[in-house]
């Protein structure tokens, strides 16, 4: 090997680079333990809501070393920026997809039009969108086109003064909708903009969001985020802040009065009780109490108020002269409530500018049950004399009493109109309502005249981290449309902690395995293939840590994956030198024409994998990106760390004549001097093919397969009991309440995965709250007395029972994701066959190899879809399951490859044998190779499957790939190729520009 010295010199440097990086790793974990003990210190196990108070300690004690010089010059707030990031499924956190409602925006282009042929247009663009990929502005334009005499300029539509200058009313229909779609990415552009800013001040490290294409979707991931609701309402949050004018309680008496009075002469009465009945009722009383009471109840029904019985009178009630609380209600009678003062002939009963008025409720205080109601000085337009838009900034702050408030400040023309109320309120002794997103935050009175200056203040019932984020959301700006969350996965920081124990275990048990077995069969060259081993496991996670990727649960087992990938390189290695040593060369030249003559192979094999780990990197979305980043990753450093750092040690050993044998005693003479005729078995085994794939055949058109969320949409739970849980049970019992769940063990036997696809279509926190609510009442049977709400859907460290992660995918973005599996597979076969067409230039090459691998897949897909009902763990076909497809066909190709470069080249050494010689020969010399690299991989994802339970579906479809895998390149790959050279023959290039033709005698 030439430029020995330049290679170890850049293996040393590369190694110090990976070291350097993950120093800030070590750093960071360092400091977070002593974080974490400190705060057990302080808060002992048993401490009461010691969860939370941990982790307060925790944030304080980071917060006040987090500017201390460590090492080297390093602080723990530098190292944290340049830690090893870690994905939701180790780290626990939320991750949501966003759609930004494009309908909204169009809306506010035309100014909110009630144009019949833009809303009608509207109305059948949402038809539309339930079967097309097609962005909601072509549904809309193909929608509006349908409409007869319909002109998008019209004034009444876009010829509106917020597009003045830019839509002009002797445009064309086809002229407009340039202008329309650049103003909708404008605005989608302004609220990713929006969200960024929110999101930097939110408080968690390495967050991520991004657009996701043209879709008008954004991606936003929080990982360690623990506080569901928070994150939700930050999110979705449109931030609509108001300043308007309140009525006074007796300025609205009179028409509480009166509606009341009207829904009581509409209320049926109620029948009177006799007085028997009612002595029979009360007849351990005495006769003179039981006519009091009878009569005390007679009247109140006789005289029943439906809207005054509504309204709560106790100490906590703010209903008072010259106050804005009308009445206070009950939260759970708040819709009842709404109903009556919405209700068209109470409504009705509202003269002059009161009929304007829009009735709204407070903030609730922490732990009431009641709220306040307001009623709004609201005008024909419904638009207030002061919106949000004037914030120029906001801040927590506190008040002379020590309460949480926000500060505001206002721009110039905010300042002037904020001047101009507060004179008014002061001069009328009246209140200004501080509304954000329709809930009254506060409405304070102004008794000092007329504020100038644009200082501004809310107060209202909120703590800390709620003011913080209000400021947060009032500073970035409100949102250009409203935001629904269409995908969410949400991962409790315990079962992050649960995942990384898991991983590393599987990780470590596997590598051991991995070493044992290399210096088993190959000896002392096989301690120099396990040291190139560790040194390429240095390389994976120095370069991860270097590119800022993110490490997954399946990022891992991407990376167990590679240990045994990069054993395969080292065993075609070994193989090719143990076969030039028993043709009797010397050891320094078997070494060299070992190298060579693997290298091919080697590549081919690579490639293969690699272009599938491209387009899983393409098509895949969330973990199944980590898992082909460190995918490619390991190939690149697998085969730098075999072709040159195993090398390095071989030829340093050798160069003073050691001898090196390349086996043990006992292996010496294993899987040696096969001669099989692999070719005469070739009818059996397309029997018991085609027995295989015609049963999954059958099971797949009958049973069909156990498609999770990812592919029909729905809500999921990993819900984890105190104790072992029947989930028969508890999926009639969630029946019952969702009308359509199931219910399957996942992992351990006080541990379900919960599935349902109630009102998935509709979106919003409210109907997102409803299931949660739902799911916990169904649930509570089977849950310890001391879980409640908050308990089973909060998050915490240390938390043992209650949902512990939850995903949610909306029908349209299951169809989409869907179809990328669909194309990620189909492309990865097409590319496949191309590399293979164009690296063996015969297209019998690249025929066999497809059809090995359509074989594999068919296989792999009928197996799960027999057992996926008998099987103890998760069987479910998701975005998982496809990285494993695509993976089972990289292996599987990686196999097919190494036995077709040897025919290849026993095509060229061996021209006088015939094609059937050659083919067997070829599979016999390779078998060596095939069962090593097979076994060190089985033995991978062996480990990897007893002791990642998460992953357990996932590793059973890879273990199948791989035993399938091995079997189909000797017994389907090259037999199809076989006899299709048989019929049509092929033709063989060699050195010379003779042309030779090899057929079967």
């Amino acid at each position: 090997m030439q430029n020995k010295g330049l290679i170890r010199v850049f293996a040393i440097l590369f190694g110090l680079v990976c070291i350097y990086q993950l120093s800030y790793t070590f750093i960071t974990n360092a400091k977070e333990s002593d974080a974490e003990a400190y705060a057990f210190e302080r808060f002992a196990e048993g401490t009461k809501d010691g969860a939370r108070l941990r982790e307060n300690a925790e944030r304080k004690y980071l917060d006040s070393i987090g500017n201390d010089t460590i090492a080297f010059g390093i602080t723990y707030n530098a190292a944290k920026k340049k830690e090893l990031n870690k994905g939701l499924d180790l780290k626990g956190g939320i991750n949501v997809i966003l759609q930004i409602s494009v309908k909204d925006i169009l809306k506010g282009l035309a100014n909110g039009s009630k144009n019949p042929a833009f809303n009608k247009a509207l109305i059948n663009a949402d038809a539309l969108q339930k079967d097309t990929d097609a962005p909601y502005v072509e549904s809309f334009f193909k929608a509006f086109d349908a409409l007869p005499d319909a002109k998008l300029a019209s004034p009444d539509i876009f010829l509106t003064k917020n597009l003045d200058g830019v839509v002009e009313d002797n445009m064309t229909n086809d002229q407009v909708k340039p202008v329309i779609r650049k103003k909708i990415d404008e605005s989608i552009v302004s609220a990713f903009e929006v969200l960024r800013k929110r999101i930097d001040k939110f408080g968690v490290t390495q967050p991520n969001i991004q657009r996701l294409g043209n879709t008008g979707r954004i991606l936003v991931e929080l990982p360690g985020a623990k506080d569901i609701e928070r994150v939700t309402k930050l999110v979705t949050s449109t931030a609509q802040l108001e300043f308007w004018d309140v009525y006074k309680m007796e300025e609205m008496i009179s028409f509480i009065s009166q509606a009341n009075a009207l829904l009581q002469a509409e209320a049926p009465k109620k029948e009177k009780k006799t007085e028997a009945t009612k002595a029979d009722d009360e007849d351990k009383k005495a006769i003179n109490d039981l006519l009091a009471d009878a009569e005390e109840e007679e009247a109140k029904e006789e005289v029943a108020n439906p809207i005054f019985d509504l309204m709560v009178r106790d100490a906590r009630s703010k209903v008072y002269q010259g106050g804005p609380v009308i009445a206070t209600i009950a939260k759970k009678d708040t819709a009842k409530f709404n109903a009556y003062l919405n209700s068209p002939k109470v409504r009705a009963l509202l003269t002059g500018q009161q009929r304007y008025a829009r009735f709204a409720y407070g903030k609730a205080e922490e732990g009431s049950e009641v709220v306040d109601l307001y009623a709004i000085k609201a005008n024909r337009q419904n638009k207030p004399e002061l919106s949000g838009n004037v914030v120029t900034d906001a801040q927590q702050t506190y008040t002379q009493r020590g309460q949480v408030a926000v500060s505001m400040q206002m721009n110039g023309k905010g300042a002037k109109k904020w001047a101009e109320m507060t004179a008014r309120a002061s001069q009328q002794q009246s209140q200004i309502a501080i509304v954000l997103d329709n809930v009254v935050y506060s409405a304070p009175g102004v008794s000092s005249g007329a504020i100038t200056g644009g200082r501004s203040e809310i107060t209202g019932n909120f703590d800390i981290l709620e003011a913080k984020d209000l400021a947060n959301v009032l500073r970035a700006g409100k949102l250009p449309a409203s935001a629904d969350i269409i995908q969410s996965e949400i991962v409790g920081p315990s079962l992050g902690q649960e995942a990384i124990d898991s991983g590393v275990m599987s990780f470590l048990i596997a590598l051991a395995l991995v070493l044992i077995w290399m210096v088993f069969y190959y000896g002392k060259a096989g301690i120099f293939a396990d040291i190139a081993l560790v040194v390429n496991i240095l390389f994976i996670f120095g370069v991860l840590a270097g590119l800022k990727a993110v490490l997954t649960l399946p990022g891992i087992a991407g990376i167990v994956l590679t240990i045994g990938m990069s054993v395969d390189a080292n065993v075609l290695i070994f193989e090719r030198i143990r076969e030039e040593l028993a043709k009797g060369k010397s050891q320094v030249d078997a070494i060299k024409d070992g190298f060579s003559n693997a290298l091919s192979s080697i590549l081919d094999a690579n490639i293969t994998t690699g272009l599938t780990g491209l387009i899983l990197l393409v098509f895949g979305t969330g973990p199944i990106k980590g898992f082909a980043t460190t995918l490619l990753i390991g190939i690149l450093t697998s085969l730098f760390t075999a072709i040159f750092i195993t090398r390095l040690f071989i030829d340093g050993y050798g160069k003073n004549g050691k001898s090196l044998t390349f086996s043990t005693g006992i292996t010496k003479n294993w899987f040696r001097n096969f001669n099989i005729e692999f070719l005469k078995k070739r009818k059996l085994a397309y029997v018991i093919s085609g027995a295989l794939v015609l049963t999954g055949l059958i099971s797949l058109f009958t049973q069909g397969l156990d498609q999770g969320v990812d592919f029909v949409g729905g809500r999921t739970y990993t819900v984890r009991f105190a104790n072992d849980v029947n989930a028969t049970q508890v999926g009639d019992a969630l029946v019952k309440e969702f009308g359509s769940a199931e219910a399957k063990t996942f992992g351990a036997a006080n541990q379900l995965k919960i599935t349902t696809k109630y009102k998935i279509e509709e979106t919003g926190t409210a109907v997102d709250n409803e299931v949660r609510e739902k799911l916990f009442k169904a649930l509570k049977p089977y849950l310890s007395s001391n879980v409640n709400y908050n308990l089973f859907i909060s998050g915490s460290d240390e938390k043992l029972e209650g949902v512990m992660s939850s995903m949610k995918v909306g029908p349209t973005i299951a169809d989409d994701i869907k179809k990328a599996a669909f194309w990620a597979v189909l492309g990865s076969l097409l590319v496949v066959f191309l590399y293979i067409l164009l690296r063996f230039q015969r297209w019998q090459f690249s025929l066999g190899a497809v059809a090995a691998v359509f074989h594999d897949v068919l296989i792999v897909l009928g197996i799960f879809s027999l057992l996926h009902k008998v099987m103890p763990f998760n069987m479910e076909i998701d975005q998982a399951f496809i990285a494993a497809i695509l993976t089972v066909i990289g292996y599987s190709l990686n196999d097919t490859v190494v036995v077709f470069d040897r025919i290849r080249e026993f095509l060229n050494d061996h021209q006088d044998w015939k094609l059937q010689r050659i083919v067997d020969s070829a599979l016999s010399s390779t078998l060596s190779r095939t069962l090593n690299t097979s076994l060190t991989t089985l033995l991978v994802l062996v480990a990897i499957f007893i002791f990642a339970a998460p992953l357990r579906g996932f590793m059973f479809s890879l273990i199948i790939g791989v035993v399938v895998g091995t079997y189909s390149s000797l017994f389907i790959a090259t037999p199809i190729m076989y006899d299709t050279v048989s019929k049509v023959g092929l033709k063989q290039k060699e050195s010379k520009t003779e042309e030779l033709e090899v057929t079967e005698a």
